[in-house]
């Protein structure tokens, strides 16, 4: 076994869109480590064949698949909830197993632990490793404040407003549900509850934000961990800038774009894991034909079909229903006016670094949060009323984008968070130095 070589763990939560953020930034970190450095990817079979089924496997990384804790499937495969707790009970020893497979295989010992933050249990293998233990937290500076704020808010419901960068505006019923669980016991709560008290371990937790997003929460943050490293958006760091070419768009939703005014389309996505209700889906189709605005709706099969009988033939004029999307190049295009969002965090950093305002329609996890910072502390969009599509609170929301000054205010809030967010990509910005920093801790 040697140890002159470079070789990364990098550990992935097979869940929702985890590990494909992992996977972008080992992409944007690869280049700047010696050329023999080696990268070994451990997620679930499932999920690593849904990743690597869309992007090209760089040579230097090696995948391997660890076990997502399932015995017997008795032809029916676990799904959501319950997926997510046989994985979470067979870990960290389906890990550990695959682990040491992986450096017997190369002949080289790990030389730094890469993993998804909510596998706190990484800080214990780094220590068993004398290796150092560097966390990804793949959503925003505020959901991960409140995880580390837990203890405080189960003790007092009052408290909210005392947590640095918080506003008044926050309530409990914004808080992910793990924060105000029954019981911290649960596997989900559990594992979150550990990384809360383990992740000041951590030789840096690594970000994809930006500090002038919230820069109070930042600095608490930064005063509660050995180091924090805010890189993003990596969407605006990629050196693959979004380029609009009609030629090469499949789902022809650029060249439906170009025929539409500035700032017209109402762009509708709720990410690959989330599914709207039916009565959801035909309260969206309803205001959307009563509005007569452009749309343009990625919704899948199964949603289609729910669709109020001739919808698709009566909108055809002004709107375009796609089973996927080019999200990047959609928001990217000057003819998108709104995004209607599920609030992941992904999505807010792409509507924020393209410059376009949101309508929120939060599920689960760190959804709520997103969509209460986006209506309430950086004021760029608007929560649909009441929490869930109908007909008239669909239509109150559009008229606040296109037919009232409010929708104005919106834009140009947004349009200051996107000129922030480019300045701070610059070669100068923060970004730019923490990503040289995270290098170095790599290295």
């Amino acid at each position: 076994m040697t140890t002159s070589q470079l070789h990364i763990a990098l550990l992935a939560f097979p869940f929702g869109s985890h590990a494909t953020p992992l996977l972008t930034l080992v992409q944007k970190l690869s280049p700047f480590l010696p050329s023999n450095t080696l990268f070994s990817f451990f997620n679930t079979s499932q999920s690593n064949s849904s990743i690597f089924s869309k992007f090209s496997k760089p040579e230097n990384i090696k995948i391997y698949n660890v076990w997502d804790g399932v015995i017997e499937t008795n032809g029916t495969t676990p799904i959501g909830r319950e997926a997510i707790e046989l994985f979470i009970n067979a870990t960290p020893s389906n890990f550990e197993k695959v682990m040491k497979m992986a450096e017997e295989e190369s002949g080289v010992k790990f030389s730094c632990i890469l993993s998804d933050a909510f596998l706190w249990f990484s800080c214990k293998l780094a220590e068993k490793m004398n290796v150092p233990w560097i966390a990804f937290w793949t959503a925003g500076s505020g959901s991960l404040s409140v995880h580390l704020y837990t203890d405080l808010i189960r003790s007092n419901e009052e408290t909210l407003s005392t947590i640095p960068g918080f506003s008044s505006t926050l309530k409990i019923s914004d808080m992910p549900p793990e924060v105000v669980a029954e019981n911290l016991e649960g596997p989900m709560p559990s594992m979150l509850y550990n990384m809360a008290l383990n992740l000041h371990k951590a030789t840096a937790v690594v970000l994809n934000s930006f500090e002038e997003l919230d820069p109070i929460i930042n600095n608490d943050l930064e005063s509660k961990l050995q180091k924090v490293l805010n890189i993003g958006p990596l969407v605006l760091q990629s050196s693959k800038k979004v380029v609009l070419d009609v030629n090469s768009d499949e789902s022809g939703c650029i060249f439906w774009l170009e025929k539409q005014k500035e700032k017209s389309v109402v762009y509708l996505s709720f990410g690959t894991v989330t599914t709207l209700p039916p009565n959801e889906i035909v309260a969206v189709a309803e205001a959307l034909e009563a509005k007569r605005v452009p749309f343009l709706w990625s919704l899948r099969e199964n949603g289609v079909k729910i669709l109020p009988k001739g919808f698709l033939e009566r909108t055809k004029e002004f709107g375009k229903i796609v089973s996927w999307a080019p999200q990047l190049e959609i928001l990217a295009h000057s003819a998108v006016g709104v995004f209607v969002t599920h609030c992941g965090w992904n999505s807010i950093l792409e509507g924020i670094s393209y410059g376009v305002p949101m309508i929120c329609r939060p599920f689960f996890g760190d959804q709520k949060l997103n969509s209460r910072m986006v209506e309430s502390v950086w004021q760029i969009g608007l929560q649909i009323e009441g929490g869930i599509f109908t007909k008239s609170g669909t239509m109150s929301a559009l008229d606040a984008f296109f037919s009232e000054d409010k929708g104005k205010v919106l834009r140009q809030n947004v349009e200051g968070l996107k000129e922030r967010a480019i300045e701070a990509v610059k070669s100068d910005g923060s970004p730019t130095k923490n990503f040289k920093d995270l290098m170095e801790l790599v290295k």
